[in-house]
């Protein structure tokens, strides 16, 4: 049986929310694929109430979990047979946002080695104006194949 073509999936779901995710965190994301190709994927977040701090910007950790779900999903765009998982997850952060807005995360495969891959993510206001945070994660490949 043919593996299916994972990067394929992403491309055929450009400007849409990308509801048949595998992952339920990732549907509670509601991320839209802006470009996916091999290695590298944008994606947008329109930033909802429950993302909030009590400050009223977009909480740190949901910004941590958009650039650890969205890097892994670029471990998608390789068409691999086994799953990643993270190692680290290195998040600087640089400016807020807030209700309403909408950012983009923009990833890039650094390094690929046989089983560890380093991923970079940026985060950015719509405009690209501002540098949210940016992120840097390894990841390792794990003995759980997808399925087929």
């Amino acid at each position: 049986m043919r593996h299916q073509d994972q990067l394929e999936v992403l491309q055929q779901h450009i400007n849409q929310e990308f509801t048949n995710s595998p992952s339920p965190f990732m549907r509670w994301l509601r991320p839209v694929i802006l470009s996916a190709s091999r290695g590298s994927l944008s994606f947008s977040y329109q930033i909802r109430e429950e993302m909030l701090n009590p400050s009223g910007v977009l909480h740190g950790g949901v910004t941590a979990a958009i650039i650890d779900d969205v890097i892994g999903a670029t471990m998608f765009t390789l068409n691999e047979e086994y799953y990643y998982t993270t190692i680290n997850n290195l998040v600087d952060y640089f400016s807020v946002a807030r209700l309403g807005e909408t950012i983009i995360a923009d990833t890039q495969i650094v390094k690929k080695g046989k089983q560890i891959v380093n991923v970079s993510c940026e985060i950015f206001s719509e405009d690209k104006s501002r540098l949210i945070a940016k992120g840097t994660s390894n990841l390792i490949q794990v003995n759980i194949k997808k399925p087929a």
